[in-house]
C-alpha cells in the first residue's frame, strides 16, 4: 500500500549565472585583435509542475533539496557559456505551494502539466567584448554571474474530487465508496480504520462519471486538530458536494442528528465556505430492523431543513443506485448553474 502524504517541506535553489570572460584575440599577423570575451550562461530556473501520475507528496519526504544547474562561464573567441538546465519538481494536481517562512500562497496547481516558477536562475555576466566603446577599445572588465534564488517551500495537497463522503468514524464511508466505485479502502469495525483519503470514480448514467473521496472520520474538535483534524478537513475544501453518512446502528449508542450537528459545527469552525456546501444525507445501515425504526424521524428532521435524505445499506447495497443517481444529477445542475 502506498503511503499517502499530503504535506511536505522542500528547499529549492536556482542556478547561478556564469561569469563573463575577459579575453583578447591573439592571432598571428593580427597585433590588435581586440576583446573577444564571451558572456556567461544563465542559471537554470526551478519550476513546480503538476503531474497526474503522482498520488501523494511522499517522494518529497525522501528528497527535500532541489538545485538547478548553474550557467557555464563565458570563454574566449566570443564563446558564450551554456545556460543551466531548468529543474522541474513534480507534485500531484491539487497542490498548493506556500513560502515556508511567510506562509504566503505562491501558487495553486490544479491541472496536469501546469507549472509555477519558484526560483529564477541568475543572469549570465557579460564578457569584455560587450564593453567596447569608442574611447575604450580594450576593456579589461567583465561581469560576474547573477546570484541564484533560494527559498523553502511548503507543499500542501488538497484532493480534487467532485464529492466528499463525510461522517463520524465507523459510519460506513469506506464501505460506501467500495460499493459505488472500484476503490478498495480498508474496512474494519474499529474507529479510524481509514487514515488517508481514498479516491474513486463513480459511473452513474450513460457513461457519465464523477470523482468521490472518502474523507477519514471527523470528530468533535477536528478544526482544532483533534483526531486526524486539519490533516483531513483540507481535503473537503475542493469538493462541490458533500454526502454525509449517518450511522443508524443501535449498537453504537449514538444519536445521528447530534452527530450531524456536531460535524456541521466542525466544518463551520474550519471554513464557513465549507459549511455552506450543498449536501445529501445518507442514513446508513438500514438493513438493521432497529435502524429502520429511526428512519422516519430522521427523515423529517432533515426534510424540514431542505436537505435531501437517501437511506442506504452499505452492507446489502440497498438505496445505493438512488443515492448515486441523485448525486450525479445534482452535480450536473451545479455545472449548468
Amino acid at each position: 500500500m502506498v503511503k499517502f502524504i499530503d504535506e511536505a517541506k522542500i528547499y529549492v535553489r536556482s542556478g547561478a549565472g556564469g561569469r563573463g570572460c575577459v579575453s583578447f584575440r591573439r592571432e598571428k599577423y593580427v597585433p590588435r585583435g581586440g576583446p573577444n570575451g564571451g558572456d556567461g550562461g544563465d542559471g537554470g530556473d526551478v519550476y513546480v509542475i503538476a503531474n497526474e501520475n503522482m498520488a501523494s507528496l511522499l517522494d518529497h519526504r525522501y528528497r527535500q533539496h532541489y538545485r538547478a544547474k548553474r550557467g557555464e562561464h563565458g570563454k574566449g573567441k566570443d564563446m558564450h557559456g551554456k545556460n543551466g538546465e531548468d529543474l522541474y519538481v513534480p507534485v500531484p494536481p491539487g497542490t498548493i505551494i506556500r513560502d515556508f517562512d511567510t506562509g504566503d500562497v505562491i501558487g495553486d496547481l490544479t491541472k496536469n502539466g501546469e507549472t509555477l516558477l519558484v526560483a529564477k536562475g541568475g543572469q549570465g555576466g557579460k564578457g569584455n567584448a560587450r564593453f567596447v566603446t569608442s574611447t575604450n577599445q580594450a576593456p579589461r572588465n567583465a561581469e560576474p554571474g547573477g546570484e541564484p534564488e533560494e527559498r523553502t517551500l511548503l507543499l500542501e495537497l488538497k484532493l480534487l474530487a467532485d464529492v466528499g463522503i463525510i461522517g463520524f468514524p465507523n459510519a460506513g464511508k469506506s464501505t460506501l465508496i467500495s460499493r459505488i466505485s472500484a476503490a478498495r479502502p480498508k474496512v474494519a469495525d474499529y474507529p479510524f480504520t481509514t487514515l488517508v483519503p481514498n479516491l474513486g470514480v463513480v459511473s452513474y448514467v450513460d457513461g457519465k462519471t464523477f470523482v468521490v473521496a472518502d474523507i477519514p472520520g471527523i470528530i468533535e474538535g477536528a478544526h482544532e486538530g483533534a483526531g486526524l483534524g486539519l490533516q483531513v478537513l483540507r481535503h473537503v475544501e475542493r469538493t462541490k458536494l458533500l454526502v454525509h453518512v449517518l450511522d443508524l446502528s443501535p449498537m453504537t449508542g449514538r444519536n445521528p442528528v447530534d452527530d450531524f450537528e456536531t460535524l456541521n459545527r466542525e466544518l463551520k469552525s474550519y471554513s464557513p465556505e465549507l459549511y455552506e456546501k450543498p449536501r445529501i444525507v445518507a442514513p446508513n445501515k438500514i438493513d438493521i430492523t432497529e435502524s429502520r425504526e429511526k428512519l422516519e424521524e430522521i427523515r423529517g428532521y432533515f426534510e424540514k431543513r431542505g436537505i435531501p435524505v437517501f437511506p442506504i445499506s452499505g452492507a446489502t447495497g440497498e438505496g445505493l443506485k438512488e443515492l448515486v443517481r441523485e448525486t450525479g444529477k445534482r452535480l450536473e445542475e451545479m455545472k449548468k448553474g
